[in-house]
């Protein structure tokens, strides 16, 4: 998914070092499970051969991607294979038994419980790291740097399909410049999330913008047009300096501090794994690879670009990971 887009090589060092970098949270979702599904060292056995399947959120595909090429340099024998077909997407294949791992940028929903229930699948949701879902705008755009929750809705929401074309619609101190639009699509978490924390509503939006299950899509909306707008995750923001550029939303910026403390609001959020437990039971190469995931979650976040887990966080993982064993 990245041919399209040249991405950053130098990320971020995260401060807390200090912090158990052994750690994410590790809570049981459809069925806990046994005693027999410990969750594992974290050590590779440099010998492994086999195959790990994920899918799911082209948000977190990134992330799980840094923790497969760390993973290779351990066990160089196990493919970690990494699909984007939405966090909607990954959820059905997961459910049908057809993954070991699905990438969610939000929480599974109930109907989506349901089907892994009624196919027997019981899973584990892992935190895996946190986002801030940013809005971005070409570079050349120097009027729309700070936009309220309420300028966001009026471009964003069903009521504007048709009606908000212009940029000077939304603000009478912005130019004259058609507005393009470009997005997630239905099937991405981003997409659910956005339009909830935006519109009020789960899937409420206009429909005449560009949707993609692929942020690099959006990137090349945005960057080709000079009265563009989208929303994706911030690493892709991050990865692009120069090519995209973000918005504060109500006097807050997208960062990793801004995140972490909370005040980037409605758009910090957490993101997520899910773990099909009979493949981390039966097929070693999958709890090697999610023992690895676990172990080095904080540095895997900042190589991907991604906000870490916050000390919270990870204290809270501690106890509910110690109380699986």
């Amino acid at each position: 998914m990245k041919e399209a887009i040249v991405r950053k090589t130098t990320a971020k060092i995260f401060a807390s070092t200090a912090l158990v970098i052994g750690v994410l949270a590790l809570s049981a979702c459809g069925g806990q499970p046994s005693a027999g599904e410990s969750a594992g060292s974290g050590e590779g056995s440099g010998g492994l051969t086999g195959s790990v399947n994920t899918d799911g959120s082209s948000t977190v595909a990134p992330l799980t991607e840094a923790a497969a090429d760390l993973f290779r340099d351990e066990e160089a024998g196990v493919n970690v294979s990494v699909a984007t077909s939405g966090t909607g997407g990954g959820f059905k294949t997961f459910c049908a038994g057809e993954t070991d791992i699905s990438n969610a940028s939000r929480a599974i929903k109930d109907e989506e419980a349901a089907e892994c229930e009624a196919a027997g699948i019981k899973y584990t949701e892992i935190i895996a790291a946190n986002d801030g879902l940013s809005v971005v705008v070409n570079p050349e755009n120097d009027w729309a740097e700070d936009l309220t929750v309420e300028q966001l809705n009026k471009i964003w929401g069903p009521e504007a399909e048709g009606e908000i074309t212009n940029w000077n619609q939304v603000d009478s101190s912005f130019p004259d410049q058609a507005i393009t639009l470009f997005g997630a699509g239905t099937d991405s978490g981003t997409f659910d999330y956005f339009t909830d924390a935006i519109n009020g509503e789960e899937g409420a939006i206009r429909t005449d913008y560009s949707p993609s299950e692929d942020d690099n899509i959006t990137i090349q909306g945005v960057a080709g047009d000079v009265g563009a707008i989208g929303f994706l995750g911030l690493s892709y923001v991050e990865e692009n300096e120069g090519v995209i550029k973000a918005v504060a939303v109500d006097g807050v910026m997208p960062s990793t501090e801004t995140v972490q403390d909370g005040t980037y609001t409605p758009l910090g959020r957490p993101l997520f794994v899910y773990v099909n437990n009979a493949s981390y039971v039966d097929k070693e190469p999958v709890k090697a690879f999610i023992d690895f995931y676990v172990a080095n979650s904080l540095d895997i976040a900042e190589r991907a670009l991604f906000v870490p887990l916050t000390e919270e966080q990870v204290t809270t993982a501690a106890d509910e990971l110690a109380s699986l064993g």
